[in-house]
């Protein structure tokens, strides 16, 4: 497929295609300002993107951890001959072992990674349509070695990601998923006998003076919120001798960010539920969503003897019924088989890793991570050695 190279100013790098192709053009935007202008064309109802890749979310990641770690915008929009968008990649580029590596912006944050697509594009677009994408990255001037896509879903809004067919395997960890079916009755999203037990622990924590469940809309919860779960967080986590994330001070700006940030139609980027009284708060959930998915993003709940009647189980039914009551038909609470999403999810939501490589170099550095992530997902598959691997970090963190 033959390519003609456009220089279009200092932060863009422009591909016109040839043949029979839709990608008429695959352009790279390397500064966030520029992105967004761009970013804004696949946000309507004809396009198929998570909660996720929302600019807002990702502009929040990339102007605090991203830059913190050098990562470089690299962001992929294809257009068709009439210059309408196609799809957009949110990538950034960082170096890896000695290798240009480009993943989806977020780093660790996102449960699910995708491109946001044009719907009909997205349930049409051909082998040969992807080939000609990835040649065309791989034609850009200071361009990646090797693209890493992980933790795609196999299916989003029931379309199947065409990116998921490039060569993929099984992530590392399965993601628990909760299927809502509309209009339903609160006992078919999460069962009776689960409910009676919850009402019981709740009662407990009903007797708090001022004990409620609520959402936070103003910058002033938002914030206090924040401010507790950055308390509780550290603490939650050293009991469980498990090494505090949230603890650098980019990551705190990115989550304080994200949550402030508002969406065009008024919602927040990352939406904060909570259960609290006037001693204290006692359960934090942050979740996004986007009219038919919610997902969870990170979490914490009391140190105080109210943990034991079990707040985050009840704030979970909290959610699930808030968002239920909407209409919403599915949920999911991150990656990972905790006990307390395998509670209220019966099902699991399939994703992918690909690891393209573009170079000479990047052939090695995709090996390298391709054989990474199967070793990690025979650990997480074998109890044993999810056991020794457990003891050693627990050795560590001593």
């Amino acid at each position: 497929m033959a390519m003609a190279a456009t220089l279009h100013g200092p932060d863009t790098h422009s591909q016109t295609t040839d043949g029979a192709s839709r990608i008429a053009r695959v352009d790279v935007v390397r500064d966030m300002a520029e992105a967004e202008r761009r970013w804004r064309a696949f946000e309507g109802p004809d396009f198929l993107f998570t909660p996720y890749q929302r600019f807002e979310l990702l502009n929040a990641w990339q102007q605090t951890i991203g830059r913190h770690d050098c990562a470089v915008p690299f962001v992929v929009i294809a257009c068709d001959t009439d210059n309408r968008p196609l799809l957009l990649l949110p990538l950034v580029i960082n170096r890896e072992n000695g290798a240009r590596v480009a993943r989806f912006m977020g780093g660790k944050h996102p449960t699910f990674n995708m491109a946001l697509w044009r719907r009909d594009f997205a349930e049409t677009v051909t082998e040969a349509e992807l080939d000609g994408l990835i040649a065309a990255i791989r034609r850009q001037p200071n361009g990646p070695d090797v693209l890493a896509f992980t933790q795609q879903p196999l299916r989003w809004r029931a379309i199947a990601n065409p990116l998921a067919k490039l060569s993929g395997q099984p992530s590392t960890n399965p993601c628990p998923l909760l299927i809502m079916a509309p209009d339903c009755k609160p006992e078919e999203r999460v069962s009776a006998s689960t409910r009676r037990r919850l009402r019981n622990k709740e009662r407990k924590l009903q007797s708090l003076p001022g004990y409620r469940y609520f959402v936070a809309t103003t910058d002033a919860d938002i914030n206090r919120l924040l401010d507790a779960f950055f308390i509780i967080k550290p603490q939650r986590m050293a009991l469980s001798k498990l090494p505090d994330i949230f603890s650098d001070e980019a990551t705190k700006r990115f989550i304080r960010d994200a949550c402030l940030a508002t969406l065009p139609n008024g919602a927040r980027a990352i939406e904060l539920h909570a259960m609290e009284c006037e001693s204290e708060m006692i359960s934090i959930f942050a979740t996004v969503a986007d009219g038919e998915r919610f997902s969870t993003m990170f979490n914490t709940y009391t140190i105080s003897d109210n943990a034991r009647y079990s707040p985050g189980l009840i704030l979970l039914r909290y959610m699930i019924d808030h968002f239920g009551e909407r209409g919403y038909s599915s949920a999911d609470f991150g990656v990972g088989s905790d006990e307390y999403k395998l509670t209220f999810c019966k099902h699991d939501e399939p994703m992918v890793d690909a690891f393209i490589p573009l170079t000479a170099r990047g052939k090695f550095a995709a090996l390298g991570m391709s054989s990474l992530t199967h070793a990690k997902r025979l650990v997480k598959q074998n109890p044993a050695l999810m056991q020794m691997a457990q003891m050693l970090r627990n050795a560590i963190s001593r």
